[in-house]
């Protein structure tokens, strides 16, 4: 039975799941939500997301959300099946520091970057807001200090774990909406660990393949 993935493509949380997906070699089955509003009604939150939120990933009748635990799921049902691609290494200490550096995309990297996405993008598109200078001033000097961080995480390494893991994935579809929609990629480019990082994520196939067809999508899409 095909893998269900019910969710916008654009949707950075969506996105992390779809790259993990193609990183797997693991076909799915993209089920885009009537509208956003549909989120709320009591079928989707009792038979999908009780929080009326996306993804939702189902596998046969099995139902699992949020985007960080699905990945982890898929990885430990299905790295090594279809392809030999490992984003979990079955080391134990390799495989809790790609937890650690998750914790951390999850702990600090995102909180900040979710701050600009909202006032640049979200506010703009979907609410008719105008940005707020300040929260985006405050929000670049945050992002500023962990990436301060990673750039010497990233000291003589290719990827934040030494090789390519789910650890790199996790941040991959807030930085994109951010360094490439967003004028904030001074940033990463100031920081030459960082940005050399950001454009090997760039060019593996299943990212930038999640990326280009995320990108089309929301120009398509009308309805949000």
């Amino acid at each position: 039975m095909a893998i269900r993935l019910v969710g916008y493509s654009f949707s950075g949380p969506v996105l992390r799941v779809i790259i993990c997906l193609k990183e797997l070699g693991l076909p799915y089955e993209l089920e885009p939500p009537a509208s956003y509003q549909s989120l709320k009604d009591e079928d989707y939150i009792a038979n999908k997301h009780p929080f009326g939120k996306m993804p939702v990933l189902f596998d046969g009748d099995f139902r699992i959300t949020e985007s960080r635990p699905i990945c982890r799921y898929l990885v430990s049902k299905y790295q090594g099946k279809h392809n030999d691609t490992i984003l979990i290494p079955n080391d134990v200490h390799k495989a809790g520091l790609v937890d650690q550096f998750i914790s951390y995309e999850l702990s600090y990297y995102d909180p900040p970057l979710s701050k600009l996405l909202y006032q640049e993008k979200i506010a703009k598109r979907f609410l008719n807001k105008d940005p707020d200078p300040e929260v985006i001033k405050q929000a670049r000097e945050e992002l500023a200090k962990v990436l301060d961080v990673y750039e010497k995480l990233l000291e003589g390494k290719e990827y934040l774990n030494g090789e390519y893991s789910l650890a790199d994935i996790a941040p991959c579809p807030s930085t994109y909406y951010v360094y490439g929609t967003v004028t904030h990629s001074d940033l990463w480019d100031n920081r030459p660990n960082v940005k050399n990082w950001w454009n090997r994520l760039c060019n593996r196939d299943a990212i930038k393949k999640s990326l280009e067809e995320a990108k089309s999508f929301l120009e398509n899409y009308e309805n949000v």
